[in-house]
Formats: structure tokens, C-alpha cells, sequence
């Protein structure tokens, strides 16, 4: 039986149903990809559960599968990204939700648990929680589980390292790693959302300010390229010598975070790894310090560390704490250390999100076409999909790109040449 809905307040919907409306003008390739499931229809009479950062974007794919024909079923990924207005509007176009904005730990654990009791058929997990609490807490839920997709680079590594185990127990598709995901929505989307939520936030100048970017994966390239726009001086911290090299290339200055932390205005970190700053860095940081994560988890300040080296703390600004050092420096964190750019924001820009997430969608029908094929086993996008969305994403904006010959191809494909 499926439990009935938990969000915040029902009157709330209206705004939702606004949000949502604006969201899907300015998604194209998924209107597209939802006319082709409102006709074939290709989840029907199946489950599908989702987590993700529960917003506007976020319910327009869950409305999507549903035009496919699944009973869908929607929680948050992020306890500070829920949005309470776009949740009840779910509720009233017939989805099952459990999500409300900061729930306590014991709700936030418990809405993962209701989704994942509707024994749903397919997931789509950010961060990997629907998988891990599946394979860890309650295998009893996972017995119709065809598979599902993936969409963060921290949920793929959990991912990644459940499958080298061997412990893996059904496909699960790496949407992550897509060429659409990772060169547009981690650079551009990531790049122009995380300072969307520290300016927001904040109210203050970047132009003229040093901005460390804690690791240079996409999304750190994104951050530093949108700072540098803003006019600000940028640092990048790594522990790969490749991609600081890379850093370096692309003009940026590269060094240690022991040597990084004496001269930022602006801390975001990027690399989905536990305590990159940590009480070392903070003990050489400068007074005003802004600290910001832009990893899926809250893990990657030290925030016991900076606890321990205050005196006293207080929020001084919605998304604002001032720590208080014992020496009468002031270092400021934003968002609890959670997703700068959803906890503090709207996340990434619609346009972006409707290429990842019309990803989502057309993977999803994959993998419930072929799990039988594919194993227990993380596999990545088949390129024929992800080069589709682009196609998709180019035939909404008027743009035509060229085609090969078949001389071209054949001279391509061979090693024989007149």
C-alpha cells in the first residue's frame, strides 16, 4: 500500500504549479522527450522512485515519467534544497511525495524509507542513498528493482565501489558521466548556480576578491571560469597533478590549501571527498573568510573543526554562520556546508537541467528495456542517447551542424586508402 503524501503544507501548491510552468517553457528537449513517452508509454504499470533536489526542474522530469506511465514516487536528496510549494504541487498532479525543506535527521531518513516501501520498480538516486539504504538496510525492498540511473559523481563512486565488491544487485546507469552531463550541466551549470547562490546569499563583491576553487574536476572548471567572469583573482587546490597542471594552463594560480588558506576571500570546494578544508586551514585563514561547498555531501569542510576553534557562533544572514575564533577572527560559513547552489539557490539553470535531465529520462527507458542484458553492473550512457539529447538541444535553439558522407565515413572506418 502506498503511503500517503508528507509535505509541508498543501496551500503552498499554487506557487509550485508557477514555478513548474516557468521551468518547463524553457525545457524543450524534455517537452520532446515527454511527447515520445506520452505515446509509447514506456514505464507503464511499473513503480519508478526518485530522489533528487527536489525543486521546480526536478518535478518537471517527475511529471515526465509519469507521462510515461509509472506511478511515480519523489523525495529530496538534499534536506535544504526541498522546495515546500513545488512539493505540494506535485502532490496535486498525482505524484506521491515525502519532502519537506530542513527536516530533522530521523524525517529525512524516514522519507527515504516511505519512497523506497512502494517496492518501486526503477530509481533515479542523486548521491546514491536510495541504493545504499537498499543494499545496506533494506534488501527486503529491493525485490523488484530492474535497475536505475545515477546522477552525481559522489552517488557513482559509491556506486562503483558497491559493484567492484561484488555486492551490486542490479544495473544502474552513470548518467554523471555522460558527455551532456558533465561538459555542460558540471561546468556551465555548476559554474553559474554556485555564485547564483553565494551572491544571492551573501550581497557581497567578487570582482577583486581571491577565490579559492577546491579541486578542478568539471564542476570545479565551472566554478573558477565564472569567478574569473566575475572579476575575481583565482586560486585552485588539487591533489592530482594532471588537473592542476591543467589549472595552471587555463591561467589559473595553483597551490597547497596550507598556502591557499592564507590568502581567500572565497572557499568553494568541488571534489566530493571528506574534510578538504579542515582546522590547519582555517587557523591560517584570513578574518571574513566565506566558506562553500559545492559537493553533494556536507563533508567537505571540517565543520567539528571549526566548532572547536570558535568561541562562538551565530547566524547572522538567512544561509549565514559566523564563527567566532578564539583569536576575535570572524570566518563565515553558508548553507550548513551543503549545496551552495540548492541549499542557498535554485540550482542550475533550466536550460541546463533539461539536457541532464532529459538524460535521466531516456536512460531510465533504457535500462528498464535492457537490465536483463546489462547485469549487475554500473554501465554509462550509450552515446546514441547521449548524442540524441544534444541533437534535441540543438533543434530547439535553430541550429544545423553537418553530416558525414558516406566517402567521409567509409574513409574514416578504413585503413586502406587510395
Amino acid at each position: 500500500m502506498v503511503n500517503e503524501s508528507i509535505v509541508k503544507d498543501m496551500a503552498l501548491a499554487p506557487e509550485g504549479h508557477l514555478k513548474i510552468d516557468w521551468v518547463r517553457e524553457h525545457m524543450p528537449v524534455l517537452n520532446r522527450i515527454r511527447e515520445k513517452f506520452e505515446r509509447e508509454k514506456p514505464f507503464a504499470g511499473l513503480k519508478v522512485a526518485i530522489s533528487l533536489h527536489l525543486e521546480a526542474k526536478t518535478a518537471y522530469l517527475a511529471k515526465v515519467i509519469q507521462a510515461g506511465g509509472a506511478d511515480v514516487t519523489i523525495t529530496g536528496s538534499n534536506p535544504l534544497s526541498t522546495q515546500d510549494d513545488v512539493a505540494a504541487a506535485l502532490v496535486e498532479d498525482g505524484i506521491t511525495v515525502f519532502a519537506r525543506y530542513n527536516p530533522s535527521e530521523a524525517e529525512y531518513k524516514d522519507y527515504f524509507i516511505r519512497t523506497l516501501e512502494t517496492r518501486p520498480d526503477l530509481l533515479i538516486d542523486d548521491g546514491g542513498d536510495l541504493v545504499s539504504i537498499l543494499h545496506q538496510e533494506r534488501p527486503d525492498l529491493m525485490e523488484n528493482v530492474r535497475g536505475g540511473c545515477e546522477e552525481t559523481t559522489t552517488g557513482i563512486i559509491r556506486l562503483k565501489a558497491l559493484e567492484k565488491e561484488g555486492e551490486l544487485k542490479f544495473p544502474m546507469v552513470a548518467v554523471n558521466d555522460a558527455y551532456c552531463k558533465y561538459l555542460f550541466d558540471n561546468r556551465y551549470g555548476t559554474g553559474q548556480s554556485v555564485w547564483d547562490g553565494i551572491n544571492r546569499t551573501t550581497n557581497l563583491v567578487v570582482a577583486g576578491k581571491t577565490v579559492v576553487v577546491v579541486g578542478y574536476g568539471w564542476c570545479g572548471k565551472g566554478v573558477a571560469m565564472r569567478a574569473k567572469g566575475l572579476g575575481a583573482r583565482v586560486v585552485v587546490t588539487e591533489v592530482d597533478a594532471i588537473k592542476a597542471t591543467e589549472a595552471y594552463m587555463d591561467g589559473f594560480q595553483v597551490m597547497s590549501m596550507e598556502q591557499a588558506a592564507e590568502v581567500g576571500d572565497y572557499f568553494v570546494t568541488v571534489t566530493g571527498n571528506k574534510h578538504v578544508i579542515r582546522g590547519e586551514h582555517m587557523e591560517r585563514m584570513k578574518n571574513g573568510a566565506i566558506l562553500s561547498n559545492a559537493g553533494h555531501f556536507d563533508i567537505e569542510v571540517n565543520k567539528d573543526d571549526l566548532k572547536a576553534l570558535s568561541r562562538n557562533s551565530r547566524v547572522v544572514r538567512k544561509d549565514i554562520e559566523e564563527f567566532e575564533l578564539r583569536d576575535g577572527r570572524k570566518i563565515y560559513l553558508l548553507a550548513e556546508g551543503r549545496l551552495v547552489n540548492l541549499a542557498a539557490g535554485d540550482g542550475h539553470p533550466a536550460e541546463i537541467m533539461d539536457m541532464t535531465f532529459a538524460l535521466q529520462a531516456v536512460s531510465l527507458a533504457y535500462v528498464n528495456e535492457n537490465y536483463r542484458e546489462i547485469g549487475q553492473k554500473v554501465i554509462n550512457v550509450p552515446y546514441d542517447l547521449d548524442e540524441q539529447v544534444a541533437r534535441f538541444k540543438l533543434e530547439s535553439l535553430g541550429i544545423s551542424i553537418d553530416t558525414m558522407t558516406a566517402d567521409q565515413k567509409n574513409y574514416l572506418e578504413s585503413w586502406k586508402h587510395d
